[in-house]
């Protein structure tokens, strides 16, 4: 007997660390280990390995059988190993051998059925792009070889059945690798702005955003159109270029969803329900996933009704929004997962939904309507670039002719240009400038900063919301084409604050 030596690939957070799949095989009694940090799922391979093998027509070995996962401190889960287990068995035995010494290089993953056949496994895209990078051949289940193909500089053989991977080594009967058209990116049909009606101020506040990559809370009575302005950004943002792209597959890959063409550069919509929970919004479990904020990375991230969740939950999104990523810390092990998304919220001004309505009176008391906005703490409002009313529409604009407005395709090539601004000249969105390039690239003139020091003043602004005072009027100040932040874009800037002007002295 021998010892045989496959390579695979592991996934901690979104990274795919190599895992090399020491099988020897020992005389002595018959038995069946595997060690090197294996959690429930991959110690179960034992037998499904063993069907696998019998049904295959292999001999399975009668001696004492060892596999070893190495690094030996790197948990391993998922069913990913039953493929890689399986092939170093049957090497280790003498019952493959490989005609031109490729499966030395080559790194393998999938699920095996009890019949042999191989089976999708989780987090494939992230797996292929690490074998990329050292040039290695991947061969996968024939179904994860459409998202293993993303990865335009990996070589991927897809497989049915083990049957067809040994016929491959031996030489009898090789496998050519897979080709697949990329994705497009066609997009589908989005809701397109001109099917708001008025609301003139909130389409130009959602423009800014959009333009700007800023977070945004929409605050106005039931049925004013707050969701169906957020449901419309989409459609005005530029789409994703590749790496966005790749980033946003590898997360849904890891989660588990499927990957569908015309969503390629399409920017994520995530809207979850209120009832979710903190671990449900920023990731977290046993085997930490991926939440709803890294499933909105480079998209979107939706709360409607946000005074009516959890404020715990609330609160987790703070850190995550300063630093662009969520850091999921287990006893056992730790994750890191992107989540540079866009915030956009919707509330109501109180409980009943109706106070500052000209039509519909409030029934609500001072202090109701203190406790509903309490629930929003001042640490996350702060963080929000945008506080914007959404008043009633009046009759005379639901009566305009639809499509009467400007047309999502015109408002995004002016978010386009205004972005490829920001980009050209500092190399991000205006929202994620650090303190070090706000003083650098928003610079109001002197008039300028005579209204923002009064602006301080009266609405007793904090630190965190003079920076972000300074780029909203940056990102206007670019729209317009305006070299230098002037008075009519901190004025502007100041009005698209409008919980701060509740609260001024």
């Amino acid at each position: 007997m021998a010892i045989a030596t496959v390579l695979s690939r592991a996934q901690r957070g979104i990274d795919a660390p190599q895992v090399r799949v020491e099988v020897d095989i020992g005389s002595g009694l018959p038995a069946f280990n595997i060690v090197g940090l294996p959690e429930a799922v991959v110690k179960e391979s034992k037998d499904r390995v063993r069907a696998a093998l019998t049904n295959s027509e292999f001999q399975f070995p009668g001696g004492r059988i060892t596999v070893n996962l190495a690094p030996a401190d790197l948990p391993k889960e998922g069913g990913r190993f039953d493929f890689p287990i399986a092939i170093g068995i049957l090497r280790a035995s003498g019952q493959l051998t490989d005609a031109r010494s490729d499966l030395q290089e080559c790194e393998l993953y999938g699920e095996l059925s009890l019949s042999g056949e191989l089976r999708a496994m989780k987090g494939m895209l992230p797996a292929a792009l690490a074998a990329s990078f050292v040039r290695h051949p991947v061969i996968v289940p024939h179904t994860n070889a459409p998202e293993a193909a993303l990865v335009k500089d990996c070589e991927v053989i897809a497989a049915r059945d083990i049957l067809e991977v040994c016929a491959h080594f031996r030489g009898s009967r090789r496998l050519g690798f897979y080709r697949a058209e990329f994705p497009s990116g066609t997009p589908t049909a989005l809701p397109d702005l001109c099917d708001v009606r008025g609301q003139p101020h909130a389409r130009r506040a959602l423009e800014i955003a959009a333009a700007g990559q800023h977070s945004l809370l929409l605050i106005g009575t039931p049925g004013a159109g707050k969701s169906m302005l957020a449901q419309r950004l989409p459609g005005i943002l530029p789409p994703m270029n590749d790496p966005e792209a790749m980033e946003v597959a590898a997360l849904r890959s890891i989660a588990g969803r499927p990957l569908k063409p015309s969503e390629w550069r399409a920017r994520p919509f995530r809207s979850p329900h209120h009832t979710a929970s903190a671990a449900a919004l920023v990731g977290g479990g046993v085997y930490p996933r991926p939440g709803e904020i890294s499933l909105a990375h480079n998209g979107i991230l939706f709360l409607d009704e946000l005074p009516e969740f959890e404020r715990h939950v609330l609160e987790v999104l703070r850190e995550p929004l300063e630093a662009g990523a969520i850091t999921i810390s287990r006893a056992a092990r730790q994750a890191e997962f992107p989540a540079r998304f866009q915030l956009i919220a919707a509330m109501n001004p109180c409980p009943c939904g109706y106070l500052g309505d000209p039509i519909d009176s409030c029934h609500c008391t001072a202090d109701q309507v203190q406790r509903y906005r309490a629930r929003i703490s001042g640490p996350l409002l702060d963080r929000l670039d945008l506080h914007v009313s959404v008043p009633r529409v009046q009759f005379k604009s639901l009566r305009e002719p639809s499509g009467g407005g400007e047309a999502s395709a015109e408002v995004a090539a002016r978010v386009i240009r205004t972005r490829e601004l920001q980009i050209q000249r500092q190399g991000a969105c205006n929202a994620h400038l650090n303190n070090a390039a706000v003083e650098r690239y928003c610079t109001p003139n002197a008039a300028g900063w005579g209204v923002l020091e009064r602006a301080m003043q009266h609405y007793g602004l904090s630190a965190r919301g003079y920076h972000r005072v300074l780029k909203v009027a940056r990102t206007i100040a670019d729209m317009t084409g305006r070299p230098q932040i002037e008075v009519s874009h901190i004025a502007e800037a100041l009005s698209l604050r409008s919980l701060d002007r509740h609260q001024a002295k």
